[in-house]
C-alpha cells in the first residue's frame, strides 16, 4: 500500500531532432528504415496479453510503394471482441485497484524508451507506414507521444492532489475512481500519437481498454502496442483489436458494461456511434462518456495589414504538410483583394519548389496520401474544381497511383464563397481561396463563421492589433483551436489543448486535464470528527 503523497517529475516537452545533413540520427534512421523493409512481419490480434491469429487478413502496404507488402494483419471479429470483453473485465479486478502512482509509471516508463531505444523504429515505421516525412513523424510519433504519456502523468497528480475544503469538525476528500465497466478507443489513421493517446489516456485512470486502430496504420499502432508492453502494461489492461470498424464497434458498443468511447476520425462515423449509444441507452449498466473529435474544414482569415510573406508561408504549411491529412490543416483562405497579388506570387513561387515522392528521400516535403479510398475521394474534389465554371486551380491539380498515392498540392481559386471545396472536407493537399473586396471585410468574417459546420482550427493574421481583437471576437466559436498569425496546424501538448465544437467533436482537449477527467469517477466523502449526541438544533431551544 502507499504509504506517500507522490509528485511525478515535472514533465519538460520533448525535443525534436532535425535529422539534417551529418547528423548521426539521420543514419540512424536511415539505417532503421533499411531494415523495416527489408523484413515482412505478422501483426496479430492481442487479447489478454495472448496473440491471437484469425486467419482473416490483409496486407499493410508502403502508401507511396504500395507494391511493397511490410505485414499481414489478422483482423477481429464480434468472437475477439467478446474475448477481449472478459479479458477486459477480468483483468480490471487487478488494474483499477493498483495505486495510482503504478499506474503512471508504466506510462513514464513507455515515454523514456520511445524517446530512448525506440525512436528511430517509431519514426520509422511512421513514415512507412503513413508515408510520413522524418520531421512529420519525429514530431509527433516520438515527440507528441512522448509528451501525452508524461504530462498526463503530470495531471494526472494534480487532479488526484485536487481536494475540497474541510470546515472545523469534518474531513472532506474526493477520490477518483476508474469508470465501471470497459471502454473502447477507436483511432485514426493520421497520427501516431493520438493512436497511442487514446487507449493510453483512459488506462492510465484505471480503466480497461479495447483499442481499435484505424486500418491504414496498423503498422505504427502494432509497435505502439509492443511499447507499451516493454513498458510492464500488464495483460488485459488495453486489448489490440485490428480490424473493420463495424466488425469490432458493434459487438463492443452492444455490451451492458460498454462505459465510454474515445473516438478520433470522420463526422458521419461518430453521429452512428452516438445513435448506437442511444440506442442501446437502456441497456447499459451506466451511462457511457462519448467522447469525440471529427472533421474540420479549417481556415485562414487575412486582413490587408497582414504580412504577405507569412501568410503565404502558413498557407503551404498548413495545407499541405503531410499531405493535407491532419484535422487541423488549412483548407480555405479568405484574402483581401488588395493583398491578394502579393501573396498569390509568394505562395505559388513557393508551392513550384515542392518535392513529392518516397518519405525515404529525404529531400521530398510530401508523400503519398494514405490508400486508394483517401486518393479516389481526393481526386474527385480536384476534378471537380477543373470543370466548374466559378473555380479555376491555380496551382497542382496532378495525381498518380501508378506506384503510390500521389496528389500534387493543389490551390484552387474560386469567386464563389460557397463553392464545394470551400464547405466540404477534402482530407488531402487541397486549398481553397476566396478573395473578397476589402470593403466586404465584415460581411466576409460573417461568412468564414456560417460556411462551414465544422469549428476544429482556424488562423487570423494581420498587423494591426485593433482587427486581430476584432477577429478574433467574430469568429470565437468558430475554431476550438484559434492561432494569430500561426499556421492552424501543430497543436504542442500542454500548450494547445486540442479539440473543436459544433460538428469537430465533443471539445474534451486532449493534452490537458480535461480530457483525463473524462475518464475518471469522483467519490466525494465526508467523515465527521465529532458525531452529534443530540437530535435536536439550537433554534429549537
Amino acid at each position: 500500500m502507499s504509504q506517500a503523497i507522490y509528485k511525478v517529475p515535472v514533465p519538460r516537452n520533448e525535443h525534436y531532432l532535425s535529422y539534417a545533413p551529418g547528423t548521426p540520427e539521420r543514419d540512424a534512421l536511415k539505417k532503421e528504415l533499411d531494415r523495416l523493409k527489408s523484413q515482412t512481419i505478422e501483426i496479430p490480434v492481442i487479447i489478454g496479453g495472448k496473440e491471437i491469429k484469425t486467419g482473416r487478413t490483409a496486407d499493410v502496404v508502403i502508401p507511396h510503394n504500395h507494391s511493397h507488402k511490410l505485414a499481414t494483419v489478422h483482423k477481429a471479429g464480434e468472437k475477439e471482441v467478446k474475448m477481449a470483453i472478459q479479458a477486459a473485465l477480468e483483468a480490471r479486478k487487478k488494474w483499477a485497484e493498483m495505486p495510482w502512482e503504478h499506474r503512471v509509471a508504466i506510462f513514464l516508463k513507455a515515454a523514456d524508451i520511445l524517446t530512448g531505444p525506440w525512436r528511430y523504429t517509431m519514426n520509422a515505421v511512421t513514415m512507412l507506414g503513413q508515408s510520413k516525412t522524418p520531421h512529420q513523424s519525429e514530431i509527433e510519433s516520438v515527440g507528441e507521444l512522448a509528451d501525452f504519456f508524461r504530462f498526463n502523468a503530470h495531471y494526472l497528480t494534480r487532479i488526484m492532489s485536487d481536494q475540497p475544503s474541510s470546515p472545523h469538525g469534518e474531513w472532506n476528500r474526493v477520490e477518483y475512481r476508474p469508470l465501471e465497466g470497459f471502454l473502447l478507443a477507436v483511432t485514426p489513421f493520421n497520427f501516431t500519437a493520438i493512436a497511442g493517446n487514446l487507449p493510453a489516456s483512459m488506462a492510465m485512470c484505471g480503466n480497461v481498454v479495447l483499442w481499435k486502430p484505424a486500418t491504414s496504420s496498423i503498422y505504427s499502432s502494432y509497435f505502439v502496442m509492443k511499447l507499451l508492453e516493454r513498458a510492464g502494461l500488464p495483460a488485459g489492461v488495453i486489448n489490440f483489436l485490428p480490424g473493420d470498424g463495424a466488425d469490432v464497434g458493434d459487438p463492443a458498443m452492444d455490451d451492458p458494461n460498454f462505459a465510454g468511447i474515445q473516438f478520433t476520425g470522420s463526422t458521419g462515423t461518430f453521429h452512428y456511434m452516438w445513435k448506437k449509444i442511444g440506442a442501446n441507452i437502456s441497456n447499459y449498466k451506466t451511462y457511457p462518456r462519448v467522447v469525440g473529435e471529427t472533421g474540420g474544414k479549417d481556415f485562414i482569415f487575412v486582413h490587408n495589414t497582414a504580412d504577405s510573406t507569412e501568410v503565404a508561408i502558413a498557407a503551404l504549411r498548413g495545407a499541405f504538410e503531410y499531405q493535407g491529412q491532419k484535422c487541423s490543416a488549412a483548407s480555405r483562405m479568405y484574402a483581401p483583394a488588395s493583398l491578394w497579388p502579393a501573396i498569390k506570387e509568394k505562395l505559388l513561387g513557393e508551392v513550384a519548389q515542392i518535392k513529392m515522392g518516397e518519405t525515404e528521400n529525404f529531400e521530398n516535403f510530401m508523400g503519398a496520401v494514405i490508400d486508394r479510398k483517401a486518393f479516389n475521394s481526393i481526386t474527385k474534389y480536384i476534378d471537380y474544381a477543373k470543370e466548374a465554371s466559378d473555380a479555376e486551380i491555380i496551382s497542382g491539380g496532378g495525381y498518380d497511383d501508378s506506384k503510390g498515392f500521389f496528389v500534387e498540392p493543389t490551390i484552387i481559386l474560386t469567386t464563389n464563397p460557397k463553392f464545394k471545396t470551400m464547405e466540404e472536407e477534402i482530407f488531402g493537399p487541397v486549398l481553397t481561396i476566396y478573395v473578397y473586396e476589402d470593403a466586404d471585410f465584415e460581411t466576409t468574417l460573417k461568412l468564414c463563421d456560417e460556411t462551414s459546420p465544422y469549428a476544429l482550427t482556424g488562423a487570423i493574421f494581420a498587423k494591426d492589433r485593433y482587427a486581430l481583437t476584432h477577429m478574433a471576437d467574430r469568429l470565437k466559436n468558430a475554431a476550438g483551436n484559434f492561432y494569430i498569425n500561426d499556421k492552424p496546424t501543430g497543436a504542442v501538448v500542454d500548450q494547445q489543448p486540442f479539440g473543436g465544437a459544433r460538428a469537430s467533436g465533443t471539445n474534451d482537449k486532449a493534452g490537458s486535464m480535461q480530457n483525463l477527467l473524462r475518464w475518471l469517477s469522483a467519490r466525494s466523502m465526508k467523515e465527521n470528527l465529532n458525531p452529534p449526541t443530540d437530535w435536536r438544533y439550537p433554534y429549537m431551544g
